[in-house]
């Protein structure tokens, strides 16, 4: 019976998930009793993750069914995920130059990036996540499939603590966590395109059209690179921000320093153009979003203790 009941609360929790915006799965998981929620997060650990992170992910409001969906993105395999990532990534470095006289700093933050992913819903990718540093006083970030994650210089002198910067990243973690840019290539001509380039394994090399499989990788990069510049949707920007919370609070960090760095950012962008206003929403809509499950995190505030190393890093 009480399996019975469980499996009912799953499926009413993930088809409520799978046809809502985010805004609308947050609101599902707060309405929920503590001892459905608590059905709902054994639930997500019956699918293999790990118990404190299906509690997170449960708290967060994520869709998790939609997750899961998007990581089935069966048309690339892992590696071919790196080496569409790692084409964006150049493209991008033909528009911002790398910094690389800070090698220090470049390495504190792979450090927070690997405290972030080890106990997230997919810890492991091809060539692991890294994170570099773009030349720029532009305040932006960007982050490709495969695990390529970059932080403008203007963006990271702009964070006030490591939490906050932990949040920054957390945030790119999600978009390849979530794989919004393939939610773009799907809606885009090149969905397709990989439809008419998809083989079996059995196919014979001589008989694979290696020029119409160029093509669609081509068009993949197109169509990711402007994603990258242009902005992911709202939603997409919501749900990167609940994930990024319960990324942090998984960590160790303060879950609210997302909401301290959107406010931050509310400040220094205030009447400019250009780099993060012209990728994200507005920090006030993402901050009011956050607010709504943010309190659903219980951390013990350790953040005294990384104070000394974010100063000696900057």
């Amino acid at each position: 019976m009480k399996r019975m009941k469980l499996i009912a609360t799953i499926v009413i929790v993930l088809l409520a998930l799978s046809f809502s915006s985010c805004e609308t799965a947050a609101s599902v998981f707060q309405q929920l009793s503590p001892e459905i929620a608590q059905l709902a997060s054994r639930g997500l650990q019956e699918l293999g993750i790990p118990p404190q992170v299906a509690d997170s992910l449960a708290k967060s409001g994520v869709d998790v069914a939609g997750v899961m969906a998007r990581n089935r993105f069966e048309e690339i395999t892992p590696e071919g995920e790196y080496f569409l990532g790692r084409a964006v990534a150049a493209n991008i470095l033909t528009r911002y130059r790398l910094q690389t006289n800070t090698p220090a700093l470049t390495a504190y933050l792979n450090r927070i990036c690997n405290a972030l992913v080890i106990n997230s819903i997919r810890p492991e990718i091809f060539n692991g996540y890294r994170v570099a540093i773009l030349d720029t006083d532009e305040i932006n970030a960007f982050a490709t499939p495969g695990g390529h994650i970059f932080l403008t210089r203007g963006l990271i002198e702009s964070t006030t603590s490591e939490d906050t910067l932990a949040a920054v990243i957390a945030h790119e973690i999600a978009h390849i966590q979530l794989a919004h840019g393939y939610a773009a290539i799907r809606r885009s001509r090149v969905n397709q395109a990989f439809a008419q380039a998809a083989f079996d394994v059995g196919t014979a090399a001589s008989d694979i059209d290696l020029t119409r499989v160029a093509e669609t990788f081509g068009l993949s990069v197109e169509v990711l690179v402007d994603v990258m510049l242009n902005g992911y949707s709202r939603e997409q920007e919501f749900e990167a921000d609940a994930l990024a919370m319960s990324l942090l609070a998984l960590a160790g960090y303060e879950p609210s320093a997302l909401i301290d760095i959107l406010r931050v950012l509310e400040r220094n962008q205030q009447g400019r153009r250009g780099g993060f206003n012209d990728t994200h929403p507005t920090p006030a809509q993402r901050i009011t979003n956050a607010q709504r499950t943010v309190g659903n995190y219980e951390v013990e505030d350790t953040r005294s203790y990384r104070v000394a190393r974010f100063r000696a890093a900057r």
